[in-house]
């Protein structure tokens, strides 16, 4: 069980993130990428969900890699000359002179192969080696939101839970209809209501190594969302962190261009971070 008087500093605390799906449903936008390299405003929206991590103070992260994983090695390899001028001497041994800065970002990124249809869960275990002896949190290659991660950090610290999941309410893809007594008149429509009665998971977690070392075993197709997750809540040790705000998945082309066109009208609510 965690220690709840733990002082945590989130530059210490590893994000593992599962990068290592094929994304079918958004076979429009992802044909010759892997899903997290599919961009929002364009960037990736793997760097979306990086930079909202950092934002809170997380700077170490654990990409599980998977279905053309040596694309997303290569645009963090090359991801200061696609963002930076810089001179080359084409004669010379082509080590490119940057003007400016340096990158704005200061992440430490661990690349680790996976399996291209590993399970979830095998994923996580995989990376054991990477992610020490304390808490880490995990997430999605393929969702944003607002998440307050400083307190969701602090409620799992606190908690002495083995793990804690990101509770958010979830939106509808249907207009939502309200009749009169008779049936027959409409009172109200709601375009995309927003869940009130209950909770879904939206992807950001917090464990303790225990987690790994006790409900993730070797076997290749094994999911986080199956046995781990619902035999650690029949244990008593799944914490749920309220998210009330914005969180949205990119399962889907209309989710890629919706997301796109917050991004664009610069009312994209996950961008917590300052330019």
């Amino acid at each position: 069980m965690a220690e709840p008087t733990r002082d945590l500093d989130p530059a210490d605390v590893p994000v593992v993130i599962l990068c290592g799906g094929m994304g079918t449903r958004l076979r429009e936008a992802s044909e010759k990428l892997p899903k997290p390299l599919v961009d929002i405003g364009g960037k990736p929206i793997l760097w979306h969900i990086m930079k909202t991590y950092e934002a809170h103070g997380f700077r170490k992260f654990v990409l599980c890699l998977g279905y053309k994983g040596d694309l997303i090695k290569r645009y963090f390899l090359d991801m200061r000359e696609h963002s930076e001028d810089f001179t080359l001497h084409v004669g010379g041994d082509h080590t490119p002179v940057f003007h400016g800065d340096a990158s704005d970002v200061d992440w430490e990124v661990t690349f680790a192969e996976t399996g291209l249809l590993s399970g979830t869960g095998a994923r996580v275990r995989r990376v054991a080696d990477y992610i020490g002896d304390g808490p880490f949190a995990l997430t999605y290659g393929d969702g944003v939101g607002d998440v307050d991660l400083t307190a969701q950090l602090k409620q799992h610290n606190e908690s002495g839970l083995l793990a804690t999941v990101t509770g958010v309410r979830p939106t509808s893809r249907f207009g939502e209809m309200t009749a009169d007594a008779t049936n027959t008149k409409v009172t109200a429509f709601l375009e995309k209501p927003q869940s009130t009665t209950g909770f879904v998971s939206g992807g950001y977690f917090l464990f303790e190594r225990a987690f790994v070392d006790k409900y993730l075993d070797d076997d290749p197709e094994l999911l986080l969302e199956r046995a781990p997750l619902q035999q650690v809540a029949r244990d008593g040790q799944l914490g749920v962190f309220a998210h009330e705000g914005f969180w949205a998945g990119m399962d889907t082309f209309r989710d890629w261009t919706d997301l796109n066109a917050l991004w664009d009208a610069d009312k994209a609510p996950w961008k917590v971070w300052q330019d």
